[in-house]
């Protein structure tokens, strides 16, 4: 159960990382929906980030809520949201 607690927390950080994101790289939002890219995004790149840091970091006792897990969602979710910000703000 607390596995699925941390994924969870991944996934909320992740959220709040692509609003904080949108905050952050500043751009002119002409183009509906993309605050739904950026939190489902940030969400996704979370998940995923913090299984990579659980597996890299926390190889002998695997647990979500883990130092490791949090940096791993952490770090994936601020560069996956920045780099889709970044390269909007590029297109425009």
């Amino acid at each position: 159960m607390e596995n699925w607690i941390g994924v969870a927390v991944w996934i909320v950080m992740g959220v709040a990382i692509g609003l904080g994101m949108k905050v952050v790289v500043k751009r002119p939002d002409t183009t509906p929906g993309h605050t739904r890219v950026l939190c489902a995004l940030g969400a996704f790149a979370a998940v995923i980030g913090g299984m990579l840091g659980v597996g890299i970091l926390e190889f002998d006792h695997p647990v979500a809520l883990s130092l490791g897990g949090m940096a791993g969602a952490t770090g994936l979710a601020v560069l996956m949201t920045w780099v889709y910000r970044w390269g909007i703000k590029g297109l425009t």
